[in-house]
């Protein structure tokens, strides 16, 4: 685009020049005419001469079609062109008085072939060149013909001001495109992070999602098949309750996986209640040797469905915890709704404990993506998370929300009340 941009404005500016350089040498030609015949044929061979020289550098040396920030003005073959023109100038100017208005569009190639810093140079030895023939052909009684001083001098600073402001603004234009296409990689490379931003929270919500729901399911569900298959041949009445447990929660987890695949809310919210949706999930817990209790306290009030979610995706994610690892007796769940428009998750359990610095960390191949999960929920949420454990003394996990001011009536949310399985 750059290199376009000065191409496409020099050549422009070459095509007027061509046309000026080879009409001011072809008047002069003719004017020459008029001269004796050694002037005439002189005039006539220097002005041919000229033309040629100057067709031949026209096609063969094109400063146009290089970057304009290329340092310019090299000793050959530009510097030789501009010399060798120069030359045969001057003996067409010795020919032919007339040959002194070539001078101009000479002067403005110099400066676009030289560039701005040797091409002055050049211009103001051929503008002194031109004063002093002028002056010398011209001058009569003594005087200096001021006319044939100054318009030397101000075409070439015309010249000079027209080469160096045509460079300027083509400048100008680099720049500002330079800017524009900096600017469209900057927004391009925001577009991207935004996108890896958001691809990587997409993955981390499925990687709860499928944590807190599939993960859950298949491992209750493997742990009971393997409870079963302890019980086959010995009591053979227990393994086939633990098979039908199985299929229940194979039956829950399927419809899950539709719920998470359509993308919608939790099976357990349909058409019921948080507080509902945590006495169904207290519900399914079978093991004989843990007791689930679900209370509520405070005023009950709806609830967005984004809290709602991961209040439920946090309990479930938490008893499943407490089934696998805590081999405890009694899970205490409560769900509570303060005066500061917040909503708290308590889930206390009286197992083995441990560390929660240590099991807080993932590690690949271990587990350890529940906690990191609750926590990430939480945060999305403008949530707390607090997370108390000691080893032999069971585990405390307190989760608090804000959900906005509640409304003038409250809508009951559910049976209160514990309930005990």
């Amino acid at each position: 685009m750059h290199l376009r941009t000065w191409a496409s404005g020099a050549q422009t500016l070459l095509i007027g020049l061509d046309l000026m350089f080879a009409g001011l040498v072809v008047l002069a030609m003719v004017q020459s005419a008029a001269d004796t015949p050694a002037r005439l044929w002189g005039g006539l061979g220097f002005g041919a001469a000229l033309l040629a020289v100057y067709g031949v550098g026209r096609a063969t040396i094109r400063v146009h079609t290089r970057p304009i920030t290329e340092r310019r003005g090299a000793w050959w073959p530009e510097g030789c062109w501009i010399a060798l023109l120069v030359v045969l100038w001057a003996g067409f100017l010795w020919m032919s008085p007339s040959a002194l208005w070539i001078s101009f569009p000479l002067v403005l190639l110099q400066m676009h072939i030289l560039g701005p810093h040797r091409g002055i140079l050049v211009v103001t030895s051929t503008t002194a060149l031109t004063v002093l023939d002028g002056v010398s052909t011209n001058a009569t009684s003594g005087a200096v013909p001021i006319g044939f001083v100054l318009g030397p001098v101000l075409g070439a600073a015309l010249a000079v001001g027209v080469i160096l402001g045509f460079e300027a603004l083509v400048r100008e234009a680099q720049e500002r495109q330079r800017t524009v296409e900096e600017l469209s990689q900057i927004r391009e490379h925001l577009a991207h992070a935004e996108r890896d931003r958001v691809v990587h929270a997409e993955r981390e919500r499925l990687a709860r999602e499928i944590h807190d729901t599939l993960a859950q399911g298949l491992s209750a569900i493997e742990l009971l098949l393997r409870t079963a298959q302890t019980a086959v041949g010995t009591d053979d009445a227990r393994a086939v309750d633990y098979i039908g447990q199985a299929r229940t929660a194979a039956q829950n987890n399927l419809g899950e996986a539709r719920r998470f695949v359509q993308a919608l809310a939790p099976a357990d919210l349909d058409n019921v209640t948080l507080v509902g949706a945590l006495h169904s999930i207290a519900s399914r817990e079978q093991d004989p040797r843990l007791s689930v209790r679900v209370g509520t306290s405070g005023q009950q009030r709806a609830l967005p469905v984004p809290v709602e979610t991961a209040l439920l995706r946090i309990a479930q994610s938490a008893l499943a915890n407490v089934v696998q690892h805590a081999e405890a007796s009694h899970v205490e769940i409560t769900l509570g709704f303060d005066d500061e428009d917040r909503v708290v998750l308590d889930v206390v359990d009286d197992g083995v404990g441990f560390d929660p610095s240590v099991a807080a960390r993932p590690r690949a191949g271990r587990g350890g993506f529940g906690i990191a999960a609750m926590r990430s929920r939480v945060r999305e949420l403008g949530g707390d998370l607090a997370l108390e454990s000691t080893p032999g003394e069971g585990t405390a996990l307190a989760v608090s929300i804000p959900v906005g001011r509640p409304s003038a009536t409250p809508a009951l949310l559910g049976t209160g009340g514990d309930a005990v399985r």
